[in-house]
């Protein structure tokens, strides 16, 4: 399928946050400016005269994060970069790269009173949780202790399904409080934990709502890392990253080295949560493509003529990355797949079985997943709390992410270690295409009663 027509007709439809890299470019006159860089430090700490090694460098400490052994530093001397590679204590070092959310297109907004949304609308809730039947079991709807954190655009904190859910919510953006302005941190905050006209897989989890993308939709790697480092000494039990970016290393309008260093602090961050007991969950992304070797997804995300390789970051083994299912227990027209790639299968919801993702003709949008969504005014304030539908892997991961939670809960908080929570999904989930691991649904779709009863 041609990836620009993917992208015009298909995922310009549905509401997710696959996330892709601005321009950044090479060396050249435009670093007489003043740029930022991520600086990765070897071993577990940064050196105790960092600032003077940085300022002697020619440039200053903007961000120092000992935890993580980074500093985000700024200069406007076009020899810094080299300079600062060239130290014995610096394993990676490169200008900082701006991430952006896709652009998407919300469907109908439905914000009634008179029924259950759950009852009506919310098919992929039920598909995990067998009708229900898992709010039934000890401990299935999960406990306010074992707290989820929602890394995105941040929650609305007022809305009536959530507000009791909320125990924590901090931005990491300037200038901004916690509060959703985008509507997508809400919608995956729901499917977590939405206790009201909409549930979510455990209505009674904890939500700690981490906003790390602004007004303006853009945000960086190491604003994530630190969301995510926030929540492991926070003591949270799951994070879930409804996002991503794809590394063209031999990208021609970047350097390398630059973006060594971005999927490198990315990954120390996923280790820094795991040891400390967070379990970490992501999206698979929404690009429909193979992204299981490098080569042939350069080629297909950006031409037959395009060489290198390209990967799908964060691309931790400790993450549990999640694909897309839809109504039919099929993989989504637009979720990425690959063998050795996915983990599992959730619903992420897709426009039915007559929509041609080519023509854009055959929508039914029943088939997309209903969760809570922030009602804007023309400048993005809230007015007002309802309801929405959206798809994408975006759906799909905090379904997972509530599923750890409530395995969580039912076995104790801080008694299971994130590769224990892993195990219980995957070995629990339904097998749903060849036996085994497939380069779909990874183990299989996920299954909330047989995971409680595992």
């Amino acid at each position: 399928m041609d990836m620009k027509k993917l992208f015009a007709t298909g995922i310009a439809t549905v509401l997710s946050v696959s996330l892709f890299l601005s321009s950044v470019g090479k060396v050249s006159a435009e670093e007489s400016k003043l740029t930022t860089y991520t600086i990765n430090f070897k071993g577990s700490s940064v050196p105790g005269n960092v600032k003077d090694l940085i300022e002697k460098a020619g440039g200053s400490v903007v961000k120092e994060n000992s935890e993580l052994a980074y500093v985000k530093a700024s200069s406007k001397d076009p020899l810094f970069l080299d300079r600062v590679r060239k130290l014995d204590s610096v394993e990676s070092a490169g200008r900082s790269l701006k991430i952006i959310q896709e652009k998407v297109v919300d469907a109908e907004l439905v914000n009634v009173k008179d029924h259950s949304i759950y009852d009506q609308y919310q098919w992929d809730i039920k598909q995990v949780t067998q009708n229900g039947k898992s709010f039934t079991l000890p401990k299935g709807k999960g406990s306010k202790d074992v707290v989820v954190g929602v890394i995105d655009t941040g929650v609305d904190l007022n809305h009536p399904d959530i507000k009791a859910n909320i125990v924590d919510a901090k931005s990491f953006v300037a200038g901004e409080d916690a509060n959703d302005n985008n509507g997508h941190g809400t919608h995956v905050a729901g499917s977590i934990a939405a206790n009201g006209m909409a549930l979510g897989v455990g209505p009674e989890l904890g939500i700690g709502a981490l906003k790390v993308f602004p007004k303006d939709g853009e945000a960086s790697t190491d604003t994530i890392a630190e969301a995510l480092k926030y929540a492991a000494d926070k003591d949270y039990d799951v994070v879930n990253m409804s996002l991503g970016s794809y590394m063209y290393l031999q990208d021609p309008e970047r350097d390398t080295n630059d973006i060594r260093a971005e999927i490198n602090l990315f990954k120390k961050a996923i280790s820094y949560a795991t040891k400390k007991g967070v379990t970490v969950v992501g999206s698979a992304g929404n690009a429909g493509a193979d992204i299981h070797n490098p080569a042939k997804l350069t080629k297909f995300l950006y031409g037959e003529d395009a060489n290198g390789a390209t990967h799908r970051d964060p691309a931790s083994n400790l993450l549990i990355r999640v694909s897309a299912g839809n109504k039919d227990k099929k993989l989504a027209y637009y979720s990425n797949y690959g063998v050795g790639k996915i983990d599992v299968m959730a619903p992420g919801g897709d426009l039915g079985p007559n929509y041609n993702p080519d023509t854009g003709q055959g929508r039914d949008n029943s088939y997309l997943c209903m969760s809570t969504v922030p009602i804007f005014d023309a400048q993005k304030n809230i007015i007002g709390h309802g309801y929405g539908y959206k798809a994408g892997t975006s759906m799909a991961a905090p379904k997972v992410a509530g599923l750890a939670g409530v395995i969580i809960a039912k076995h104790g908080k801080n008694k299971l270690k994130p590769a224990q929570v892993k195990s219980i999904i995957e070995q629990s989930a339904e097998d749903i295409y060849k036996k085994g691991k497939d380069e779909q649904s990874g183990s299989g779709l996920i299954n909330v009663v047989d995971a409680l009863n595992h």
